[in-house]
């Protein structure tokens, strides 16, 4: 009776096992197909994220490399973020669901065609399509030249889109700004990218001292500046070569290379030193090489006729009509008055002096403005004194920014005389080289001036001070020279930096 009622059982379990089997197979099914789904979202979501990521680098590169910001900032709301035209935030746009909004139509138009694209990835196709909305803009006088500058700072977003069965739509912003920058940021940066860009050796040293705080008398002699063992920093492309047991750096030394040690050209280092030569302030690295902009060629053109200031006799014979000669206990000195604007300056040749020599602002400039001679070379024999002057008539006396430019065909040679800027700011007088020849000046106990010479090797000659700063390839101080820099030439001349990106944000949507 019993064996009857077990008769199918077998059946049934093969029955419910089949059926416990069926369930778990559905279900691996269903994960299989929700992990691949998984993978291909993730694998859609990356390849978006990275074509969003190509469009901000689109944009970036048109701003950066064809796009010219106004010269003006008229027009535009500045006192919001972000900044406004017509009440409206200014937009340039290669999306259609963004509206664009940019006074220049042909901007509008160049930035739509050059910022949209798409990536191929295997058998996908990744449509990005940039927007940048302005967020502030500052407008500022430019420095070598006195052009306006304009530096901007954007937002780009970026979309990116990938259609097909399952669809992918991811967007990246990043934050991209272009700031001013100091020019003189460094008491000496040479720009050249080699071993020994920066020598400094016999003692040589930086440090620094603020003129503004400095006290002049009737005739503008300055006080002796009370000086810092900080803040003569220095900079370079490529490396410093430091020697000599009393060589200090009183600041850091900036350079994309890192180390010490032994420098090549196939193992370049920011720092050499032996005898104890020492960089108090350390090293700091740079994230990328610092440019520099050659400064404005002389206009017009100033001749290569010679022009000499003689120890003997100086006679104006020969020279423009802003030249006097001026007698004073002995010798005769020449005073050459500069022009008031660089389009008006005084040109002079090829200049050799001799005997004494004074630079003169205008009568009548007004104290801290900028005053011009363009000359197509100078050099000094017999150790002349070239002075620059303060404002004739001011008393006490005051002082506006002489800036010499030399044509870039012409040489700069100070090493045979002893220049004195009384007022020891050495913004009083400034020299613009756009050429490739030597530039050599000999340090003084008055010797103020500020260097431009981006292209050509530079030298401080002898053992004396040169209060101020100096930008040029390459930069030799062996002789026990001083470079004391004046810390607020940080405030007074800017130049636009380089554009960096920053504050990267992505959302999948």
């Amino acid at each position: 009776m019993r064996a009857n009622n077990e008769r199918g059982v077998a059946l049934i379990l093969t029955l419910i096992l089949l059926l416990v089997l069926s369930v778990m197979a559905v279900s691996l099914m269903f994960v299989g197909r929700a992990e691949t789904w998984s993978s291909m979202n993730y694998r859609m979501m990356t390849q978006a994220r990275y074509g969003a990521e190509a469009g901000v680098n689109a944009a970036a590169n048109w701003i950066q490399n064809s796009y010219t910001a106004p010269t003006s900032t008229t027009g535009f709301g500045l006192t919001t973020t972000p900044v406004t035209y017509s009440g409206n935030p200014v937009v340039l746009s290669a999306n259609s669901s963004v509206t664009s909004n940019y006074p220049t139509s042909s901007v509008q138009g160049a930035f739509a065609s050059a910022a949209t694209g798409t990536v191929a990835a295997g058998n996908t196709t990744i449509t990005y399509k940039p927007s940048a909305t302005l967020l502030g803009m500052e407008s500022f006088q430019g420095y070598p030249s006195s052009t306006t500058k304009v530096v901007q700072k954007w937002l780009i977003t970026s979309e990116a889109t990938i259609s097909g069965v399952r669809n992918a739509d991811v967007q990246v912003s990043a934050v991209m700004e272009q700031q001013k920058t100091p020019v003189y940021a460094y008491a000496a940066f040479a720009d050249a990218a080699t071993c020994g860009a920066l020598s400094f050796g016999g003692g040589g040293t930086t440090n620094s001292y603020d003129s503004s705080t400095l006290t002049t008398d009737s005739l503008g002699v300055a006080t002796t500046p009370t000086f810092s063992a900080y803040g003569g920093n220095v900079g370079t492309n490529g490396n410093l070569s430091a020697s000599g047991s009393t060589t200090a750096i009183n600041g850091t030394l900036s350079t994309p290379r890192t180390g010490t040690g032994t420098c090549s050209t196939s193992a370049m280092t920011a720092l050499s030193t032996n005898g104890n030569a020492s960089v108090t302030g350390g090293l700091v690295e740079l994230p990328q090489a610092i440019t520099y902009d050659t400064p404005p060629a002389p206009t017009p053109t100033p001749s290569t006729t010679g022009m000499t200031v003689d120890n003997n006799n100086p006679s104006c014979t020969g020279f423009p009509a802003q030249c006097t000669a001026v007698p004073s206990t002995n010798p005769t000195a020449l005073y050459i008055t500069a022009g008031t604007a660089s389009t008006s300056a005084t040109q002079l040749g090829a200049l050799t002096v001799k005997g004494d020599l004074h630079l003169v602002p205008p009568v009548g400039t007004t104290p801290g403005s900028t005053v011009y001679i363009n000359a197509y070379s100078i050099s000094t024999n017999g150790n002349p004194n070239i002075y620059i002057d303060p404002i004739p008539g001011t008393n006490p006396a005051q002082y506006a920014q002489i800036v010499l430019n030399v044509a870039a065909a012409g040489t700069i040679d100070m090493a045979g005389s002893t220049l004195s800027n009384p007022s020891l700011v050495p913004a009083n007088f400034q020299i613009l080289y756009g050429g490739s020849n030597q530039v050599t000046i000999n340090g003084g106990t008055r010797t103020a001036a500020l260097v431009y010479a981006p292209n050509a090797p530079f030298k401080l000659n002898g053992g004396g001070n040169l209060y101020g700063a100096v930008i040029a390839s390459q930069i030799v101080d062996l002789g026990g020279g001083a470079v004391h820099y004046d810390r607020r030439l940080q405030v007074q001349f800017y130049s636009a930096g380089n554009y960096m990106l920053s504050a990267f944000n992505w959302a999948k949507y």
